[in-house]
């Protein structure tokens, strides 16, 4: 099943783009300057699936679906513009950007027909236009017509006509997804933002409802924290508003780029509020590189710095990557980089620093990774020293 895990990840990346506009609530331009591109990567796919069922590697039932799953890739690809404009007003919406992409990507599964929107005897200098992209959402509601049952093929639907700027419909569709998937959170908080592009964007009223709703569900759920924030930031809650992005950092990974956004909306909404942003400790040092290790490191290898409890569970407590070329580098590590609820670097009084050259890149120890620890030292220590001196076996 290669062809569906490839399928999920390019899907990944388009979602990506399609949580930025809503999220910003700002309309979707028409320019497509990548069309062209997206059109022949997914000729290249159907081709590999018309090889793969000629060589008997998958049977006829898999082919349909998967064949109906690129039509449905297709429309989104097509659709997405290249960039969304972003307001300053509404920055907060952005923070939730990749929270749904894993949904997005399981929903890749969803099989929705077989009508054959591409061909393999297409011309392959062909572009597909707005009728055929229209066409293929009309299937898709045909579908649905013909199996109002299946939540997952509303919520598809719901999603194509997001993407195509029909927000009422697209609102209908999610409704009629939620009626037979009620306890879905990320579906409710889909509907919640069709929902108010529909009405003027705004979230006030029932998409707040739905908002909360899908809280109540799942109180992790990253848009819903977004979109929740947003309507406290909006009525000026800005206190309100940082404790609801608060709760998304533990589930972003440490020092990236969407660590950072949702730290910096927590501290704008902070500093509106009147409450001074608090001053967090951290836990700073060097790491360097023996001399007597260092030829067996290159340049471009990665070095994982993190701490982890001196006594007690030994997940790490926060990560920083920096490469081999930086030696020596400045390390600080706070709880904003925390791997998992619970398990920040505040937590827990005593800490040990360890350095390790990835060969491979890889977060686990490998045979041939160079490491190096400090002893162990308080949770908000400075001037801590981190020497990679020893090789794994």
């Amino acid at each position: 099943m290669t062809l569906f895990w490839t399928a999920g990840a390019a899907l990944a990346a388009v979602a990506l783009l399609l949580l930025l506009r809503p999220l910003l609530f700002s309309r979707a331009g028409q320019a497509l300057s990548r069309r062209d591109a997206n059109v022949s990567i997914h000729r290249d796919q159907l081709r590999e699936l018309e090889a793969d069922l000629a060589a008997g590697k998958i049977a006829q039932a898999d082919y349909e679906r998967a064949r109906a799953e690129l039509e449905a890739r297709l429309l989104e690809d097509v659709a997405v513009p290249d960039e969304a404009p972003a307001r300053r007003g509404t920055r907060g919406m952005a923070i939730g950007l990749a929270a749904a992409v894993p949904v997005v990507a399981v929903l890749v599964y969803v099989a929705i027909g077989s009508p054959a929107a591409l061909s393999p005897q297409a011309d392959p200098h062909a572009s597909v236009g707005a009728e055929q992209i229209e066409a293929m959402v009309e299937r898709l509601a045909a579908k649905m017509r013909e199996n109002p049952e299946d939540a997952d093929g509303w919520k598809l639907l719901g999603r194509s006509y997001s993407v195509l700027g029909r927000f009422t419909e697209a609102a209908d569709a999610y409704a009629k997804a939620a009626v037979r998937a009620p306890r879905d959170a990320q579906l409710l908080a889909d509907f919640a933002d069709a929902l108010a592009m529909a009405r003027g964007q705004s979230l006030e009223g029932e998409p707040e409802k739905l908002v909360h709703r899908a809280l109540e569900i799942d109180p992790s759920n990253m848009k819903a924290l977004a979109l929740a924030g947003t309507i406290e930031f909006n009525r000026r809650q800005f206190a309100a508003a940082a404790g609801y992005w608060k709760r998304m950092l533990p589930h972003v990974e440490p020092g990236t780029e969407d660590a950072r956004i949702i730290q910096s909306n927590i501290d704008e909404a902070l500093q509106m509020a009147g409450s001074p942003v608090p001053a967090e400790k951290a836990l700073q040092g060097t790491v360097s590189l023996s001399a007597k290790v260092k030829d067996k490191a290159a340049p471009d290898d990665t070095v994982f710095i993190y701490a982890r409890a001196a006594e007690g569970p030994q997940m790490p407590l926060a990560v920083q990557r920096v490469k081999v070329r930086d030696l020596p580098a400045k390390f600080s590590l706070n709880d904003a980089m925390a791997m998992a609820p619970g398990m920040s670097i505040s937590a827990h009084p005593r800490v040990v620093v360890t350095a390790r050259i990835s060969k491979s890149g890889q977060a686990a120890p490998q045979p041939g990774d160079l490491h190096g620890a400090s002893k162990p030292v308080a949770n908000d220590a400075t001037g801590v020293s981190v020497i990679i001196d020893s090789l794994v076996r």
